[in-house]
């Protein structure tokens, strides 16, 4: 018998700062909204780099030990390479309109998700509410995000 629920509610974890990291949770965020399904994310560990002011507009993608580049992993690590794949990357999302990072975020927010900031992860890289970009709407305890997440999904990328 096929399952007839509907998700009404989802809330996704970002915990990875490359572009890989970071994009999925925003596709899946949006696509949500889009569909009329509650959603928030809460950033964790480094995926706090796509809310922070002084990185969430030099995202990268992590070439060194990303199969999914198909790349020998000493030349992922050569200088400019990061660089290079990742504005290749960028080009042909743009091809897409999926926006970059920061529009995303704006757009995200401003269809009423939440955007939370993980509070240990900012107390462990010394992190304060003025280093985060203004679509975030507070930075709240693990217990906290529960409490948010009760009665959804939550969804790690």
């Amino acid at each position: 018998m096929a399952d007839t629920a509907t998700i009404e509610k989802v809330s996704i974890i970002v915990s990875k700062g490359s572009l890989e990291g970071i994009y999925p949770a925003l596709i899946m965020a949006n696509g949500a909204r889009a569909e009329g399904i509650e959603a928030d994310l809460f950033f964790t560990f480094f995926g706090l780099d796509a809310i922070t002011k002084k990185r969430w507009e030099h995202i990268k993608l992590a070439t060194v030990g990303n199969p999914g580049l198909h790349l020998p992993t000493l030349l992922g690590g050569l200088p400019g390479v990061p660089d290079l794949v990742t504005r290749y990357m960028e080009r042909k999302m743009e091809t897409l309109d999926i926006p970059p990072i920061p529009e995303f975020i704006e757009m995200i927010s401003d269809t009423g998700a939440g955007i939370y900031a993980c509070k240990a992860s900012v107390d462990l890289f010394e992190l304060a509410e003025d280093d985060l970009v203004d679509q975030v709407q507070g930075i709240i305890t693990v217990g906290e995000f529960y409490g948010h997440a009760a009665g959804g999904q939550i969804i790690y990328t």
